[in-house]
């Protein structure tokens, strides 16, 4: 029989340590494409472009997101306190979309969620721990437990409609620069809405 106190933590609380904060992220992102870089293992002229892009659209969801009041409800239900660990990259689409409504939730938690920032590439043991569809997928969001540091919940890496989007757009034989335009077309006009909807489930399933 397998009891809560024999089920290992996801990572240890020193790799949490090591995690990036919100503002830290940020900052390294902006302090590569200063360098005409991004982050992740992989550099191109056209991984940089889609930073640059991703950098104006965290700062435009950093300004204009704001939390939906029953999942700011939601949270002031919570009665634990959680450790939010997310996979990312600076040149990820959707993390550019996802991650500022993310920090935004923690925020507006008052001190029950608390988020790391993770890259992917420097984590990978994690990620594939985490496929979607047998792909390293970004952002992923890892739910632990503070105290123990075991998994409560993950989402990710999009609103279950962005999913289907994709792979439509994926079997259709889309280019990426089709599905890119398409995609963050969608978000524009969905306004964190389904994001939103989606954690606000979870969080309430947490509860």
């Amino acid at each position: 029989m397998t009891t809560a106190a024999s089920i290992p933590p996801v990572l240890s609380s020193e790799r949490l340590a090591q995690a990036y904060t919100y503002s830290a992220y940020r900052q390294l992102i902006t302090s590569l494409m200063a360098e005409g870089k991004t982050t992740g293992t992989t550099q191109s002229e056209a991984l940089t472009a889609y930073a640059q892009l991703n950098i104006q659209r965290m700062e435009r969801l950093d300004k204009k997101a704001e939390v939906l009041p029953e999942l700011q409800t939601a949270l002031t239900a919570l009665e634990q306190n959680y450790a939010w660990v997310i996979l990312t990259e600076g040149w990820c689409g959707d993390a550019a979309q996802i991650v500022p409504v993310l920090e935004k939730i923690a925020q507006a938690s008052q001190g029950r969620i608390t988020t790391h920032y993770l890259l992917r590439d420097e984590n990978l043991d994690l990620m594939d721990r985490y496929l979607t569809n047998g792909s390293r997928s970004i952002p992923k969001l890892i739910i632990l437990y503070a105290d123990t540091l075991t998994e409560a919940a993950q989402w990710g890496p999009r609103p279950a409609l962005a999913q289907d989007l994709f792979l439509e757009m994926k079997a259709a034989g889309a280019t990426h620069e089709e599905f890119a335009e398409k995609l963050h077309g969608w978000y524009a006009k969905d306004k964190t809405q389904h994001t939103q909807q989606e954690l606000l489930t979870l969080v309430r399933g947490l509860v």
